[in-house]
């Protein structure tokens, strides 16, 4: 009696524990999704303020003589993807009365171009610090890295709020940068570790693309309605206050600092960055999430001059441009999800297709005449970049539990590297290529580039179908897979079995496997 009744006990009490990780895990999911969040508002809140605040640094000689060169804060176009500041302000104004709140009024030559360095020393300096941040957090774990990125995003906004010349801002602008190359590639990586399996893998990381478009489309008009009403410090300052709010939830639930997170230090260490970038179908990838993002990175700073000369829009119009393109990214995240959970083999065509998708876009863009086709246009390319990213990111953690250490910080590093690779050029080489060649060549070689590119994703098709040996690899580790370092394992175990057939179909890389055979022996 006494047995049967500790036996009745027992499952609700175990469920409880049970439930516990899993809670534990929703709570890590959300503050990544609010770190992501943070770090993207701070990409795009600068953007109705910044402008104006170099303005007011002209001479005193300037700023005594009325000009409509002067500067009010606006919302300008949001960004829907993990992408730098684009410089939209780099664009002549009709003379005229308008409503101050609705009307860009734009900086002088010199400005602009300061302001285009400006957005982009962020994707500068978290492409020169990625390569290093990546190793870092592949050897402390996620938490820490975390932590620092919030802490450092901390400081960069609060430096923000407190500016007083171009120094300062660039500094809080280049401080970001650090921040971000710690944050994204923890938090994602966070998010590829706590959840190992398919689909939740995929609905996690939709869950926090979501999130980083979100960010980027209520930023702009955030920070200018406050700016208009509350001063220059107020949105940064709000932003501060979150982000050490998020800081200090992370302390409380992930405990970086405590006994267990010290004993994941004596853990394998995960697989160099350069070795993952001679990885050939990281590669593959990699290129794909630089491509895709050229487009969007280009198109930002040129397209609202384009449309002032060849469309004749009006403020509000180039304004609210991107602002539906938010609708199809959510879109285009959700259904690749849903897609990935009924056929998850097919996840290089998602990406093929969206790559597809962007190049038309990209190639329509010149032909559009009217407001209307020129949305719809732009919501295709935000479709299709959804696609693409939603795709790519669950297959980065997937190449390497099956060819390389599952751990998370080095291979996401490297395609924070693909987002910035595009970033930082965009502010900067955009306008010249409008000026020397014209913005219908520019918006025709990125589409003819996207559609030249989506093919070689036919070399990821055999990867892919790696999938299938989900429930071999629970066979083989006598146990299901716990999302860290069990790629080793199951080297370790199908190594030692030479007559077992490969549980892999062919791919086009197989001459590569000897050297990741050797790699592995080694280690």
């Amino acid at each position: 009696m006494i047995e049967m009744t500790t036996d009745n006990s027992f499952p609700p009490n175990k469920s409880k524990e049970d439930c516990r990780p899993r809670r534990k895990r929703r709570l890590v999911l959300v503050i990544v999704c609010v770190a992501l969040l943070l770090d993207n508002m701070l990409y795009m809140v600068i953007v109705p303020i910044v402008p104006d605040y170099i303005a007011q640094m002209r001479g005193s000689s300037d700023s005594a003589t009325p000009s409509t060169e002067s500067w009010t804060p606006t919302a300008l176009p949001p960004t829907l993807a993990n992408a730098s500041m684009a410089n939209t302000s780099a664009l002549p104004t009709a003379a005229g009365p308008a409503w101050p709140a609705l009307r860009p009024r734009y900086p002088t030559e010199s400005e602009d171009m300061k302001i285009g360095v400006l957005f982009a020393s962020k994707a500068i300096l978290q492409l020169l610090v990625n390569p290093l941040s990546g190793p870092f957090i592949d050897r402390i774990s996620y938490d820490v890295p975390l932590l620092i990125g919030l802490g450092v995003m901390f400081s960069s906004t609060v430096l923000f709020a407190f500016a007083e010349d171009y120094a300062m801002l660039f500094a809080a602008r280049s401080l970001q940068g650090l921040g971000s190359a710690f944050a994204y590639a923890s938090g994602i990586a966070m998010i590829a570790d706590k959840y190992p399996e398919e689909p939740e893998r995929s609905r996690a990381l939709g869950l926090a693309l979501a999130f980083i478009s979100f960010g980027s489309l209520v930023a702009p008009p955030f920070g200018g309605i406050l700016y208009e009403f509350a001063g220059k410090r107020v949105p940064f300052l709000v932003l501060a206050a979150v982000s050490l709010l998020d800081a200090l939830l992370l302390l409380v639930v992930a405990k970086p600092f405590s006994a267990e997170a010290r004993a994941r230090a004596n853990l394998p260490v995960g697989t160099p960055i350069h070795r993952l970038m001679m990885d050939p179908y990281i590669a593959v990838v990699a290129g794909a999430l630089t491509t895709c993002n050229i487009p969007l990175a280009f198109l930002e700073p040129t397209i609202a001059t384009w449309m002032k000369h060849t469309l004749a829009a009006s403020e509000w119009e180039m304004g609210l441009v991107w602002l539906p393109a938010f609708v199809p990214h959510v879109l285009g995240v959700y259904l690749i999800v849903r897609l990935e959970a009924r056929y998850p083999h097919l996840q290089w065509l998602y990406s093929a297709l969206g790559l597809a998708v962007i190049g038309a876009s990209s190639c329509l863009v010149p032909a559009c005449r009217s407001f209307s086709p020129l949305v719809v246009t732009l919501c295709g390319l935000c479709f299709g970049i959804a696609l693409v990213d939603t795709s790519l990111l669950p297959t980065l953690a997937f190449l390497v539990d099956v060819r390389h250490v599952s751990v998370y910080g080095s291979v996401y590093a490297i395609a924070d590297i693909s987002y910035s690779v595009a970033y930082a050029l965009g502010p900067i080489v955009a306008g010249h290529i409008v000026h020397s060649l014209g913005f219908e060549k520019l918006s025709l070689g990125m589409g003819l580039a996207n559609l030249l590119y989506a093919p070689v994703l036919l070399l990821l098709r055999n990867v892919c179908l790696l999938k299938r040996s989900s429930s071999e690899r629970e066979v083989l580790l006598d146990e299901p897979p716990q999302g860290l370092y069990d790629a080793v394992r199951l080297h370790e175990r199908t190594a030692q079995s030479e007559d077992r057939e490969p549980s892999s179909p062919p791919g086009p890389f197989d001459g590569c496997e000897d050297d990741y055979n050797y790699y592995y022996t080694r280690s």
